[in-house]
């Protein structure tokens, strides 16, 4: 029949629709799967940054170079990162996972509905159809009937051995096989108008109105997983504007990075202070063959042919002999340009000459001299550094690196001393206020704590000046050592052209510059340093690289080119201070300057 293929294509719509409503539950499970992802991701990134983030157990250890520090605060913006992917999985959770569940829900119970109704018009037009069959059935069967009787009355009637009771008891059954046969067709086509009656309302209203409800519903669900994926992309548009600001901060970290300034953090961590270590000195393994020749000067011929050597050696001899030896005794002679180098010829000529006994002086002086050598003392020192346990008052670092260090325990202390005081005038005042109104507490019970407060500030006002101490000890040190420094008595000798450590020249070869070393009425065995000289003595020249104003308090002003004397060195702020000839004094700054350190001369 033709509501039977109407009927199957009500079976091609339940199949539609519940292909619709699994795949709307299978993009579900793709949101809540691509939703892990995110929360997978953004977990590994927060753990990523927490493995790589410094663990910051003292202020020591925080970030110093700008390399690091732009390394965390990339680690900062990737932490903001994975925030935002948090939220993105956050929004699709809330606005598309959970909205579709609901939303698939609400479908498979609309759509049983409209099963349960198409299939209830469908039994009911099944049950009609039954109605309407098997009234046609028994009419059917009734007009049978009625045709056998209207023969056997027939048959009756004409055969004439038929009794008359006979014949017309054929005919009362052939009326009533008639008028039931009449009954069941009034009652079939009554069926059969009710039937199709239902027929056409099932396939003309009922179906249709079903079918339009179930079209309805499944274009809601296609407009449903249209918004779906629309809140799935802006689920991630959202976040675009914050995930690009922190890929900004991470290129502003990027940039921030300074090379220069990280340099110097690294020289200021490990600047020692220290000098660098003296030359070693000459040690003469020749005295025996010298001893064996006469007192008499060398030949012209030798004299000709080692006069540089000489000169060289013996000035070299001069300078270790400042340097590394001891002074000479009261009795000795001392030793002299003139005696050294110049002899008189009978017309009253001075030449170059090389005495044995002044060299061989040298000599053993440089030999017997008992060294007294600073800079090995900062080398053993430096071994102590690295090689000797850590000691309270920093004695194991260099200068530099200890007084910094007595600095930062100074102010932590002066800052714990802060809080203390600011506790014992909190507890003062609460005191007072306990002992003008008695009902708010017992002054008494206040005590422990102010004496353990005073204890405090006792030991912190001891500790600060413990270190103190020991920071005036290195800055004394550190201060002294830029101002005393070795000298030699013996003059130099420059040749012509040679700019000398004062910024004079000269003219003759064997013109001395200097005036003759000072003579001490009392000469006596130095430990580590000698005395210091007033004023300040040179410890080498500088030559103005760029012009500088020195328009600040205790600067010196210069000009490019210009020659000054070194009187104390860089302590690692940038500044040297230096004399002019006319005996002004002032600071520089190192970098506009270019320093030639000379050990073996002595400022005027």
């Amino acid at each position: 029949m033709s509501f039977n293929r109407k009927w199957d294509q009500f079976d091609s719509l339940d199949k539609h629709t519940q292909w619709g409503i699994d795949f709307l539950e299978r993009y579900a499970k793709f949101v809540k799967e691509r939703i892990e992802i995110e929360q997978n991701y953004a977990k590994q990134l927060r753990n990523l940054v927490k493995k790589y983030c410094p663990k910051r157990s003292s202020k020591d250890e925080e970030p110093r170079f700008t390399s690091c520090i732009a390394f965390f605060n990339i680690l900062n913006e990737l932490n903001d990162y994975a925030g935002q992917r948090e939220v993105v999985a956050e929004e699709m959770a809330h606005r598309v996972y959970g909205e579709l569940m609901r939303y698939a829900h609400d479908l498979k119970t609309e759509r049983k509905m409209h099963l349960q109704e198409g299939r209830k018009a469908q039994q009911y037009l099944d049950m009609c159809w039954k109605q309407m069959d098997n009234s046609k059935k028994k009419f059917e069967r009734e007009c049978r009937e009625a045709e056998k009787a209207q023969q056997s009355y027939e048959r009756l009637d004409n055969d004439t051995n038929a009794t008359k009771a006979d014949v017309e008891k054929a005919k009362q059954q052939l009326n009533l096989r008639t008028h039931m046969a009449d009954e069941n067709k009034n009652e079939y086509a009554a069926q059969l108008q009710n039937f199709n009656g239902e027929q056409h309302k099932h396939f003309y209203v009922v179906i249709p109105q079903i079918y339009k409800q179930l079209q309805e519903m499944d274009e809601r669900r296609t407009v449903k997983l249209s918004e779906c994926y629309r809140g799935f992309a802006d689920s991630e548009r959202k976040v675009i504007p914050i995930i690009s600001k922190c890929l900004e901060g991470m290129i502003l970290a990027a940039k921030s990075v300074d090379e220069r300034r990280d340099s110097q953090m690294v020289v200021d961590s490990f600047k020692s202070g220290f000098e660098p270590p003296g030359d070693f000195p000459f040690e003469d393994y020749s005295q025996h063959i010298y001893r064996t020749i006469s007192d008499g000067t060398i030949s012209a011929s030798k004299q000709e042919s080692g006069k540089m050597d000489a000169k060289t050696t013996v000035g070299k001899a001069k300078g270790k002999l400042w340097l590394f030896g001891k002074k000479p005794k009261p009795q000795s002679p001392p030793l002299t340009p003139t005696s050294l180098f110049t002899s008189s010829t009978p017309n009253g000529s001075q030449f170059l000459t090389f005495s044995i006994e002044p060299v061989h002086y040298c000599m053993n002086e440089i030999k017997t001299g008992k060294p007294r050598i600073p800079s090995f003392r900062s080398l053993k020192r430096g071994w102590s550094v690295k090689m000797g346990p850590a000691l309270e008052d920093f004695s194991h670092l260099p200068p530099e690196q200890r007084r910094k260090k007595l600095q930062q325990r100074i102010d932590e202390l002066n800052r714990e001393l802060q809080k203390e005081s600011d506790q014992k005038d909190a507890l003062n005042k609460m005191k007072d206020v306990y002992e003008k109104n008695p009902q708010m507490g017992d002054p008494g019970s206040l005590q422990p704590k102010l004496a353990e407060t005073m204890n405090n500030i006792d030991r912190l006002r001891m500790e600060i000046h413990k270190n103190e101490a020991w920071l005036s000890e290195v800055e004394g040190k550190t201060g002294g050592r830029g101002d005393r420094r070795h000298s030699s008595d013996i003059n130099h000798l420059v040749t012509q052209g040679r700019e000398s450590p004062e910024g004079s020249y000269t003219d003759d070869a064997n013109q001395e510059v200097r005036g003759p070393p000072q003579q001490h009425g009392h000469h006596s065995e130095f430990d580590d340093e000698f005395e210091d000289d007033d004023p300040l003595p040179a410890i080498g020249h500088c030559k103005a690289i760029y012009p500088f104003d020195g328009h600040n308090e205790g600067t010196l002003a210069m000009k490019e080119g210009e020659v000054l004397y070194i009187i104390e060195e860089d302590k690692g702020d940038g500044w040297t201070r230096a004399r002019r000839q006319n005996g002004e004094e002032g600071y520089v700054p190192t970098s506009y300057i270019d320093v030639t350190l000379e050990k073996n001369s002595k400022g005027s």
